[in-house]
């Protein structure tokens, strides 16, 4: 039987909680409910299907990665959005961070096996968000102001199962 994994950073629950209020105003205000299932996240890996006899090599190429780094902080500022007419995605961008992308890197060494572009975001709205609602949604998110900031500390691998559920963990430490 195959599972679903991904590898990624988690904010704190405060931060959590208020990108959830995004969230719900775009589920009330442009049908677009499919972002309320997932917590906010950073995506280090994105999700990859394995079957779960093979969770344990999952499991020793996570350990594997180097999380040999201080934590860092991320800043969080404003709303950015991937204009796909078929799939658009409005997110919430971290501001450019040479951690962030060090760490990514590090993920990449040991889970190499599919090739993606890394744009660090926090999806806020995306799937069932037609290119209409889209639309009339970035009217009013491309002027919103968000800032915030967090301390990144570890990363997580996570596996579904009716939800994301996290399976491990990794500190960041010097």
């Amino acid at each position: 039987m195959k599972k679903m994994y991904f590898i990624a950073i988690y904010p704190p629950q405060e931060i959590i909680e208020e990108v959830k209020v995004f969230k719900k105003d775009l589920a009330i205000h442009y049908a677009n409910s499919k972002a309320l299932k997932n917590e906010a996240h950073i995506t280090l890996f994105p999700p990859f299907s394995r079957e779960i006899e093979l969770e344990s090599d999952i499991h020793t190429a996570f350990q594997k990665i180097s999380t040999e780094m201080t934590p860092f902080e991320i800043e969080l500022n404003g709303f950015g959005s991937f204009p796909n007419p078929k799939n658009p995605v409005l997110f919430i961008q971290p501001e450019e961070n040479a951690h962030l992308t060090e760490l990514y890197h590090r993920v990449k060494q040991q889970f190499n096996f599919a090739k993606y572009s890394f744009t660090p975001h926090i999806t806020v709205g995306y799937r069932n968000l037609t290119w209409e609602n889209y639309l009339k949604a970035w009217e009013k998110y491309k002027t919103e102001e968000y800032k915030t900031k967090f301390i990144v500390d570890k990363i997580l691998l996570l596996r579904h199962e009716e939800h994301w559920i996290p399976i491990a963990e990794k500190r960041l430490e010097k």
